[in-house]
């Protein structure tokens, strides 16, 4: 049987619910963060673009020792899944209570969070 174009649509958007709902995306921000808002919002607005449903858990990163503990890069640090979205990133040990900053400005693009979170329910 041939699926019709709303019924593809529609367990697409069935599976990537299902496969997001394992998914936990953090912010990491500290207060005053000129880019955290628009992070968050960034965020937000992919998901409801793709169909998608998850909750942003928004981390504030309080002082240097938080930072060191979360082994926090800058803010806003996007997380999914405890995996940063930007690959350089992985890997690089830089850790600080400063700002962060991310090729075109102070925060991840929507093709880099789309990609992490395509990587992530892939996992």
């Amino acid at each position: 049987m041939l699926k019709s174009p709303a019924n593809v649509t529609d367990t697409r958007r069935a599976e990537n619910a299902g496969a997001l709902a394992r998914l936990r995306i953090e912010v990491l921000y500290f207060e005053g963060c000129p880019h955290h808002r628009l992070a968050v919002e960034r965020i937000r607005a992919i998901l409801k673009q793709d169909g998608l449903a998850a909750d942003i858990e928004e981390v504030d990163v309080k002082d240097e020792s938080a930072a060191q503990a979360l082994a926090f890069p800058g803010s806003p640090t996007i997380r999914i899944n405890g995996i940063d979205v930007e690959p350089a990133a992985r890997n690089s040990g830089d850790i600080g209570y400063a700002c962060r900053r991310y090729t075109g400005g102070g925060v991840p693009s929507e093709e880099m969070i789309r990609t992490a979170l395509r990587e992530a329910r892939l996992r």
